[in-house]
């Protein structure tokens, strides 16, 4: 067990910092010696001598140039006594702090800006024989663990050149703000990677970097390799997604894979793609990642949310998208909470969608699979005022706490407006770590709500009912749900259906959505809620079956 001594020196009294700080060390299973305050120089040294301590921490928080006086008093006397092979920490302000900083001996300082996070991160990692801090984790689930309790921070980059987006990953790395970060390709790049004849030039770094070679991947990559070493993801191609996921695995150690089971195909027309073609090519994607140890995330569900799909659709379709990953064989799982989607759900009904979204795929959940909760805001809520989009992007991280995020996956303020540069996303991160914390002090528990409640088990009992129905236009098949045919017919029919599709070549968009006391509800035509099963029951006559 690693030992820590604890002093505030020279006539400086104050010991709260210090006291919370031996606290947090014990929690991270550290013995502490604690000396208390205005400890002399000699007390010091004696009491390290008699402890031997792995780690002196020293506290002071008054005047700065009486400090520079005692550090270097105390560095001759840690020389004469052969005591400078220990590490030594400092706590004070910001002032005391930067004294503090020109002293060789001392190996880092806490000047009140650090989070708590940051300091049980340092507490965790630091190699005490050679005084220097480990590379943190570089694969999912082990930063997860690695940083538990708090959720790992997420955010994307993609400015219109390559070396602004460069040096930006730089200036984020460095920060130790991200534990993630995602690379943004503009549309160029994820439809025609493997095709550049067909990129149409005058688009380049429209909506992300302008990603060309295999060597851009491992430049931005390298410029993450710096500060706390974030892990590095992409977003996935929207053609040819099982080589694009090949290329990202070699050169990135992407940290997972975000693949749809219906999207990038003639639904959206991301790619041209016809359905049924690219729900195979998806499963294929999906597959040779969980057979490649690369976490899985499907961004499904809330890409039919995103089109107003109705609360009931999108439980399922998550369920779907989590069932389909199991049997391709994922085993660790990245579920996608997209909060405030569409816009004008209530809190509470926001996070009773969520929370169905998250009981359901938990009942698959056994050695072989298990999903990690990340929550983010949905850009389509966001106001075009930059103040009012800040309180947006706070006031639902925070209530998205409730969700207990493995991730925090943040969308920088800036987003409905411009693309977001480092400063946007430091500032934005900053933000939502502190709703973040607020959070963790204690929430209520939203499902005491009766109305929570009752919106969950109604929501749960819907989705199943369409998933149920999935299973019956493949009665054929064993395992229907993962059937591309299947999954297709249930796109064709309008059991999985959303207005914003009206009009595309497979999507019926035959029931208009509407938001009614802070739920999303489909609509017959008179405006009158549809249950599920009139829904269904409606589909099935028209489509004769």
């Amino acid at each position: 067990m690693k030992k820590i001594l604890g002093a505030s020196i020279g006539s400086c009294v104050h010991i709260a910092g210090l006291l919370n700080f031996l606290k947090l060390a014990e929690s991270e299973g550290y013995e502490t010696i604690y000396l208390g305050g205005a400890v002399s120089l000699n007390k010091l040294i004696g009491a390290i001598i008699e402890t031997d301590p792995d780690i002196v921490a020293i506290s002071y928080r008054l005047d700065p140039k009486a400090l520079k006086s005692l550090l270097d008093e105390l560095y001759k006397k840690l020389e004469q006594n052969n005591l400078l092979d220990k590490v030594y920490i400092f706590g004070g302000t910001i002032e005391t702090g930067n004294i503090a900083r020109n002293f060789k001996f001392i190996s880092k300082v806490f000047d009140g800006t650090q989070e708590i996070e940051e300091v049980v991160l340092w507490l965790r990692n630091i190699e005490v024989e050679k005084r220097e801090l480990k590379i943190p984790p570089q694969t999912l689930p082990e930063r997860i663990r690695y940083k538990s309790p708090y959720p790992l921070i997420r955010h994307h980059i993609g400015l219109s050149t390559i070396k602004e987006t460069e040096e930006h990953i730089r200036i984020l790395a460095e920060s130790g703000l991200l534990d993630i970060i995602s690379l943004a390709p503009d549309q160029n790049c994820q439809q025609h990677f493997f095709e550049p004849e067909k990129m149409d030039k005058k688009q380049d770094g429209a909506g992300g970097a302008p990603i060309r070679t295999v060597d851009d991947f491992k430049r931005l990559y390298q410029a993450s390799r710096r500060g706390n070493y974030p892990l590095i993801r992409c977003y996935s191609g929207t053609n040819n997604l099982l080589e694009f996921s090949k290329i990202l695995k070699e050169t990135i150690n992407n940290a997972w894979a975000a693949i749809p089971l219906t999207w990038y195909s003639e639904l959206d027309r991301r790619s041209d793609r016809d359905l049924l073609s690219a729900i195979k090519e998806n499963q294929e994607a999906i597959k040779w990642n969980a057979m490649n140890g690369v976490p899985v995330e499907i961004n499904e569900a809330h890409q039919w949310a995103l089109r107003y799909a109705h609360d009931a659709i999108e439980v399922a379709t998550f369920y779907l998208a989590a069932y389909n990953a199991k049997k391709l064989g994922v085993k660790h799982y990245v579920a996608q909470y997209m909060l405030t989607t569409p816009p004008g759900l209530s809190p509470k009904f926001d996070l009773a969608k969520q929370i169905a979204k998250k009981q359901l795929i938990e009942t698959l959940h056994d050695e072989n699979f298990i999903s990690y909760t990340m929550v983010r805001t949905g850009l389509l809520s966001f106001p075009a005022d930059e103040n009012s989009a800040m309180g947006q992007l706070v006031s639902t991280m925070f209530y998205g706490m409730y969700l207990k995020p493995d991730i925090l996956h943040v969308v920088s303020y800036s987003e409905a407006i411009r693309r977001a540069t480092s400063k946007e996303i430091i500032e934005s991160v900053k933000m939502v770590k502190q709703a973040m914390r607020n959070a963790m002090l204690g929430l209520p528990d939203f499902m005491e709500d009766k109305d929570v409640r009752n919106r969950v088990e109604e929501l749960k009992e819907e989705a199943m009912e369409i998933i149920e129905a999935i299973k019956q236009l493949g009665s054929e098949y064993d395992d229907p749900l993962v059937v591309p045919e299947v999954i297709y017919n249930a796109v064709k029919v309008g059991i999985l259906d959303a207005p914003g599709l009206k009009g595309l070549s497979v999507a019926k968009g035959r029931f208009e959505t509407r938001i009614i006391n802070g739920a999303n509800f489909a609509i017959d035509e008179n405006g009158n809620i549809l249950t599920e099963s009139r829904r269904i029951g409606i589909l099935k006559k028209e489509a004769g079956i």
